[in-house]
């Protein structure tokens, strides 16, 4: 009798990284893959399913204008719990750090199922940035019976809590896995203007900014740095897809609106936003995810956070932290648009988080797990210090 294996996700980060997951439970001759999304995303959860083709047989659709992080746990428990019952799965997995993660572990515990955490170990080491997605995932990992680490160093994150080693798998990160997939599809572009842009071999920086912590003050600095960025060089262009938030929007459009340079959209889909990326030159961003993926195709990423729980790229130096201060990201901008041995520096297409078949390896763990399989080889090059020392004897004189 096949294993019955429910996937639960809401966000449309969560729908990139466990759609190779689906897949994969889908391919496998062992397990009944029951999809059920939260819907905490709407609209951009949808376009990704769509991508990956993708039927949830479950949809809460719990998305509500302005609701708070209460309101969206209340609401995922209460609506899961009715689901959990009706199916009994012989596992859930949950991805993550997001608040529908957090509460499909929890009801899933409550009912006395295994918990399976995606994506598991990442850790900032400060409970309030990012927010809530600290809190969240060291919540997760508490509940969890099986922990599929994206790295070396998110299962020391692991071990140092106390978790036990041997529930405990390095998978790589399955969004390296949907980024392979979906940067063959060259996915067009909707609006011409994007199109035009791509094909026309002007230099492009690729900025995101949502986070919770850097709305207000900190969004002001970014969007003061951006127009500053803009005059000073009219020969790049600067694409900024908003996201749909109030809050960043009115923060951001009265600074930046109507410099000629920049290139305002509405929410990339996820198809588009990847060959965006591909296409980039540097990518501005305080997004957790894009700091995976953006080095797994070279591109230099600058972060406007203060930390990180992504720290491997740091290492490998593809990634930098360089905070919310106006004048810093200027002038860190402008040293690898300026300067081509800062620019070669950072641009190495060194991949410290997957090498695609970490959804084989997630696959093969749950086998485990549930006593149907045995695991496959972890993804193993993960020693970040001496990779980052290999880096330094390659890198050009003088950067």
């Amino acid at each position: 009798m096949l294993k019955k294996i429910m996937p639960i996700y809401g966000t449309r980060p969560e729908a990139i990284k466990v759609a190779p997951i689906v897949r994969a439970l889908e391919d496998s001759n062992l397990f009944d893959c029951v999809v059920t999304v939260t819907g905490q995303h709407r609209e951009m959860l949808d376009q990704v399913n769509s991508l990956f083709d993708i039927s949830p047989q479950y949809d809460l659709d719990i998305i509500e204008p302005r609701q708070t992080l209460n309101g969206v746990l209340t609401k995922t428990i209460k609506g899961l719990d009715e689901i959990l019952d009706r199916e009994k799965p012989d596992a859930v997995v949950v991805q993550g750090d997001t608040t529908t993660s957090t509460a499909g572990a929890r009801a899933a515990f409550y009912r006395g199922i295994p918990v399976v955490h995606a994506e598991a170990g990442l850790r900032s080491h400060d409970l309030y940035s990012p927010f809530p997605e600290e809190a969240n995932r060291k919540l997760t990992s508490q509940l969890a019976a099986l922990h599929l680490a994206p790295t070396r160093v998110s299962r020391n994150n692991l071990v140092r809590e106390n978790l036990n080693s041997a529930d405990i798998v390095i998978t790589g990160n399955t969004v390296i896995d949907a980024l392979l997939t979906v940067v063959e599809k060259q996915v067009p572009f909707e609006d011409p203007s994007l199109e035009e842009l791509v094909g026309s071999g002007k230099r492009i920086v690729l900025v995101t900014t949502h986070r919770r912590e850097n709305q207000g003050e900190p969004m002001r600095q970014i969007a003061r740095a951006l127009a500053r960025l803009a005059q000073a060089k009219p020969e790049v262009q600067f694409v900024l897809p908003l996201h749909r938030n109030p809050a960043v929007r009115d923060v951001l459009l009265p600074i930046i609106e109507g410099a000629a340079n920049i290139t305002l959209t509405e929410p990339l889909s996820y198809g588009e936003f990847t060959r965006m990326l591909d296409a980039s030159t540097v990518v501005l961003t305080d997004s957790g995810g894009v700091q995976e993926e953006a080095p797994s195709l070279g591109k230099p990423v600058l972060v406007m956070r203060e930390n990180t729980e992504r720290p491997e790229a740091v290492s490998a130096g593809t990634v930098r932290l360089i905070g919310t201060d106006e004048q810093r990201i200027v002038d860190s901008v402008s040293q690898l648009l300026n300067d081509p041995l800062a620019y070669a520096d950072m641009a190495n297409a060194i991949n410290p988080y997957g090498d695609g078949l970490a959804a084989e390896r997630t696959v093969a763990a749950i086998a485990k797990l549930l006593g149907v399989g045995e695991r496959t080889p972890e993804f193993g090059s993960l020693d970040f210090d001496v990779m980052a020392a290999e880096l330094a004897t390659k890198r050009p004189v003088g950067a």
